[in-house]
């Protein structure tokens, strides 16, 4: 019997296949069990850059001090007045999850404002596509969209080997967690 369970209803991220569709933008007010605190020596641009090109919005601010973006739920980012940043992105990355029909967009919107900001896309062998941007503020981003699962693949396989299945593919009934 296996430690882990289908928990997929508590996350906005939909089911991976060609036609998924993003959540809407979450609005909402709740606790947050996780953020992002991004430093930026330049807080108008940095919030050009966040909503403009990855899809986040204001959800509010306090004038030249902080300012909270989200995209979906729990994917919220504080960007905040500093007085300087990193001369170059860290080898951390935080990572956002999308749809793959996001993906050629968000590249083309990031390419506009930073022509160098982009790496990628790329697929992985977790079966994603990603793609890495380097913000104004030289924070190192990641937009991870699920690929659909396909069963005969190498990714398949590989995720197999280590004890990662489908649903209704053996994993055991997980009783205690139904």
């Amino acid at each position: 019997m296996s430690d882990y369970y289908d928990a997929f209803e508590m996350s906005p991220v939909p089911d991976p296949g060609p036609d998924a569709v993003a959540p809407e933008l979450c609005r909402g007010i709740y606790g947050m069990p996780a953020f992002a605190t991004v430093p930026t020596s330049d807080l108008a641009a940095s919030v050009d850059f966040w909503i403009r090109g990855l899809g986040f919005f204001e959800l509010f601010s306090i004038p030249g001090t902080l300012v909270h973006l989200r995209r979906w739920a729990f994917q919220d980012v504080l960007l905040v007045s500093a007085a300087n940043v990193p001369a170059q992105a860290p080898a951390m990355s935080l990572s956002f999850a999308c749809v793959l029909s996001q993906v050629d967009s968000l590249v083309e919107a990031c390419r506009a404002l930073s022509p160098n900001s982009v790496d990628g896309p790329r697929d992985t062998p977790w079966n994603t596509r990603d793609v890495e941007v380097i913000t104004p503020e030289n924070a190192r981003i990641v937009f991870t969209a699920a690929k659909p699962f396909d069963p005969a693949s190498q990714e398949a396989r590989d995720l197999a080997a280590i004890g990662i299945t489908p649903p209704g593919a053996g994993r055991g009934d997980n009783e205690e967690h139904a």
